[in-house]
C-alpha cells in the first residue's frame, strides 16, 4: 500500500529481542531499536505500542519460544521423571551454548530490571517467570512425588535453571554448567519414583 511501510513483525519481534537480551531495557533506547528494526521511532510507536509496548511482545515471544521447548522437555515425565528434568536443564545448556543468542537469560535480567520497568511491564515480567514453578509442579507430580516434594524440587529446579544462565554469562564453562546440572538431577533421582514402577 502506498506511502505505509511494511515489514515481517517475526523478523522485528527477533531483532528487537535479540537487542534487548543483549543490553538490557534500560540499556536500549528507542534510537537501538530503530536501527536494529529498521523501523522509524513514529513506526515503532504507531505498530508496536513504543518500547514497552515492543519490550512486552518480546517477551511473550521469547517466554513461548523457550516455554514450548521446557514443555515438551518436561512431557515424558511420568514415564521418566528423571529424564525429563535434564532434558529440561537441556534447553537452558542449549540455549546458553547457542552463538546466536546472546549470554544469560532475557526473563532473568528482565525481573531484575524491575525497578527500572513501568508497573505494567514490570508485573507482566513477574507472571512470565512464576511459569516455571507450575510448570515443573506438574511434570514433577506427573512423575510420582508427593505434592510437597513437587513444590521444593519445583522451586529448586527453577532456582538452578536460572543460576545456569548467570553463571554462563560469568564465565562457567560447559563442564562446570553440566556438573551442577548432574548433582541436581541425581537429587530428584533419589526423590523420584523408579521408573516403571
Amino acid at each position: 500500500m502506498a506511502g505505509k511501510k511494511q515489514f515481517d513483525m517475526d523478523t522485528v519481534l527477533d531483532v528487537a529481542m535479540i537487542q534487548f537480551w543483549r543490553s538490557g531495557y534500560a540499556g536500549t533506547s528507542l534510537d537501538d531499536l530503530s536501527r536494529a528494526t529498521g523501523l522509524n521511532r513514529s513506526s515503532i510507536y504507531s505498530s508496536l505500542g513504543g518500547k514497552d509496548g515492543l519490550f512486552l511482545r518480546c517477551l511473550d515471544r521469547y517466554a513461548a519460544r523457550y516455554g514450548d521447548k521446557f514443555d515438551a522437555a518436561l512431557s515424558r515425565a511420568a514415564d521418566d521423571p528423571v529424564a525429563a528434568v535434564r532434558a529440561f536443564f537441556d534447553v537452558t545448556l542449549g540455549r546458553i551454548a547457542d552463538p546466536a543468542v546472546p549470554d544469560g537469560c532475557l526473563m532473568a535480567q528482565s525481573v531484575m530490571a524491575g525497578p527500572t520497568l513501568s508497573p505494567s511491564v514490570a508485573e507482566h515480567v513477574k507472571e512470565l517467570f512464576g511459569l516455571q514453578r507450575p510448570r515443573l509442579r506438574a511434570a514433577l507430580k506427573a512423575g510420582g512425588m508427593s505434592d510437597e516434594d513437587a513444590e521444593d524440587f519445583a522451586v529448586h529446579v527453577a532456582a538452578v535453571n536460572q543460576s545456569l544462565a548467570v553463571m554462563g554469562r560469568g564465565g562457567a564453562s560447559p563442564e562446570e554448567l553440566r556438573a551442577i546440572v548432574d548433582v541436581t538431577v541425581d537429587a530428584v533421582a533419589r526423590r523420584a519414583r523408579p521408573h516403571g514402577s
